[in-house]
């Protein structure tokens, strides 16, 4: 997968929103099914262990999703999603964090989360 710029990033991240919506719901679902299949644990209306395996599955199913655009999913909770960019000659993740509304960081490739920094645009 080749690089992407930053309206590029920003579409495909509009185009993912309801695979990213799906992904918080279902994660918060496992959670509650997990908890409610350990001994003792309080039961929920949400089912059981099949109903935990079929949410797994359909977490898989999204996530392989957006790893296909070429995005890479760095993590679930929170969800934490990079796009390949480059700044001026400089290769860099393009940074999008769950809560972010939209892509405004970024952080050298080879830096990770840690170096991440606010991202200047031209026409500010």
């Amino acid at each position: 997968m080749g690089l992407f710029t930053l309206p590029e990033a920003r579409a495909e991240l509009s185009r993912l929103r309801p695979a990213i919506a799906e992904i918080i719901t279902l994660r918060a679902d496992m959670v509650e099914l997990s908890a409610a299949l350990v001994p003792g644990g309080e039961p929920t209306g949400l089912g059981g262990l099949p109903e935990r395996k079929g949410a797994e599955a359909r977490l898989n199913e999204l996530m392989a999703e957006i790893q296909e655009t070429g995005a890479e999913l760095k993590g679930v909770a929170p969800l934490l999603i990079d796009f390949p960019s480059d700044l001026d000659g400089v290769p860099v993740q393009l940074c999008w964090l769950e809560g972010d509304h939209d892509i405004t960081w970024y952080h050298r490739a080879d830096l990770g989360f840690a170096g991440r920094r606010p991202l200047i645009e031209a026409d500010e």
